[in-house]
């Protein structure tokens, strides 16, 4: 019954969704919808919408479950986020507006060459379908699990819905679709989160009070780590990290900055890169604040925790809170999942038509629809590798999803990082043709460099990696540089 309830649930939601996507393709599908939403997204919109987008389905399940191992330290990471949000605002979002870019890896072309422009576009790509899918995956496990298991259905089947429901609301137009439906999935998983504590702290006779004075006294609430500078949680190390993952993960993502493209002015744009960076950190207080009112529920109780820490809050919600919590559980996970993939799955067919096919702008009525053509058959075959790489990754599993995306992000994101940087604030004029196999070797080498630490000096690389990519990338791009007489600023250039 639970589940036929659940389904219900799921298929209303899906006739929401399909209902935003008629309402914002009746008057255009063509691809600048789809790739720009035609430049006129408010930005308080935007900025809502881009709460969901970040989060994800992923957030929701892995971050609650970090506090038994690490405590409430995840929220240093946090505070990183905001500083990485100023300098997106304020350093690349000035340079975006001012190239009037379709994806923001326009800006290699320029700066560098053709062949730079390609590697960044193809880093892209890799980093975001697996990473995407990483997150998606953890979802549909999660729904097979705990509503589809029950029908019998293959897992390979749940995930092939869920993806065909996302392509069915996003394909027609794209960017200016997902911007209206993530600000209702945003909303919905925020609730979502919000009733889950509630209801946790009523099955312990908590009031509000009552709930943050036993978080606070928890040995589980400690956020700050200063005293250990080998640890993964050093405050600095998750600081500089955390700034940096969302100067790479965003401002360096065509995913997360392809809806701050859709705003008309710079200035409005900017304002909706501050708004929700400054909204992270109590939504992500509030999950932390989930996982350790979780844990003290489960020793008021005697309850053994699955060893996976994935699974805490999902073997909670569904075996000691009740159907009524269980189902809101349900739909927030789906919220943000969806509104995390759908945002990927549209960011990935606009790199690959603009930046792999070159896909242009024209006003012969015939080629538009031939790139229209194109640009949807590029969609499903996103959609098709969303579902093969889902499957890898079900066939190897993973303990914590989201520390293996942001490791993931540690070696892809890295040479995006020192192109970017380098090509910011440096005048170096590196050879083009050898750029890729700069951004190839550099990964390579930081593996190498990574077990190296761990079996011979016992030190845990963290995220710092991404750090240690970027300057490697910075340091070849060094020594493939010829040698300019030109002394005029990097804007005049460009």
């Amino acid at each position: 019954m639970q589940s036929s309830f659940i389904l219900i649930i799921i298929a209303v939601y899906f006739g929401v969704l399909m209902l935003i996507s008629y309402l914002t393709s009746r008057k255009s599908s063509d691809n600048d919808t789809f790739f720009r939403a035609n430049k006129q997204s408010p930005w308080y919109l935007v900025a809502f919408a881009m709460v969901g987008t970040s989060i994800s389905g992923v957030t929701f399940i892995s971050v609650p479950g970090w506090v038994r191992h690490t405590d409430m330290t995840y929220m240093q990471m946090v505070l990183g986020f905001f500083a990485g949000y100023l300098v997106i605002a304020y350093i690349l979002l000035p340079l975006y507006y001012r190239l009037n870019l379709s994806t923001i890896y326009g800006f290699l072309d320029r700066r560098y060459g053709n062949k730079s422009y390609k590697t960044g576009a193809w880093f892209f790509l890799l980093s975001k379908i697996v990473g995407a899918a990483a997150r998606l995956y953890l979802v549909a496990f999660i729904l097979q699990k705990l509503v589809f298991n029950t029908w019998h259905v293959p897992f390979a089947v749940t995930v092939t819905g869920i993806i065909l429901v996302i392509w069915l609301y996003s394909h027609k137009s794209g960017i200016k679709t997902i911007i209206w439906t993530d600000t209702i999935q945003s909303t919905m998983f925020i609730t979502a989160l919000i009733l889950i504590l509630w209801q946790v702290g009523q099955r312990m006779n908590m009031n509000v009070g009552e709930m943050v004075s036993a978080i606070a006294n928890n040995p589980h609430s400690r956020i700050f780590v200063f005293d250990d500078w080998a640890s993964k949680q050093f405050f600095w190390k998750q600081f500089f990290s955390g700034m940096f993952i969302t100067i790479v993960m965003t401002g360096l993502d065509q995913d997360m900055m392809q809806k701050n493209l859709t705003i008309r002015t710079l200035k409005d744009a900017q304002k909706n890169v501050v708004s929700y960076g400054f909204a992270f950190a109590p939504i992500n207080l509030l999950f932390l604040s989930l996982g350790v009112l979780l844990l003290i529920f489960a020793d008021q109780n005697g309850i053994v925790l699955p060893e996976v820490s994935d699974n805490i809050l999902p073997f909670i919600a569904m075996q000691y809170l009740g159907p009524v919590v269980f189902s809101i559980f349900i739909m927030g996970i789906v919220a943000a999942a969806f509104s995390s993939a759908d945002s990927a799955l549209t960011a990935l067919t606009t790199s690959y038509c603009v930046d792999i096919l070159e896909m242009k702008n024209t006003s012969d009525t015939g080629q538009q629809k031939k790139n229209v053509h194109t640009r949807r058959l590029v969609h499903i075959g996103m959609s098709a590798a969303f579902l093969a790489i889902i499957m890898i990754i079900e066939a190897i599993g993973s303990d914590s999803i989201i520390d293996a995306i942001y490791k993931l992000a540690s070696y892809t994101y890295g040479p995006l990082l020192g192109l970017y940087f380098c090509g910011l604030y440096t005048q170096l004029k590196p050879i083009d043709k050898y750029v890729p196999y700069v951004a190839i070797a550099v990964p390579v080498i930081c593996f190498a460099f990574e077990y190296a630490m761990l079996h011979f000096f016992s030190y845990k690389v963290g995220y710092e990696l991404l750090l240690i990519n970027g300057a490697l990338t910075g340091v070849g791009l060094w020594a493939l540089s010829r040698k300019t007489n030109s002394d005029a600023p990097l804007q005049r250039r460009l």
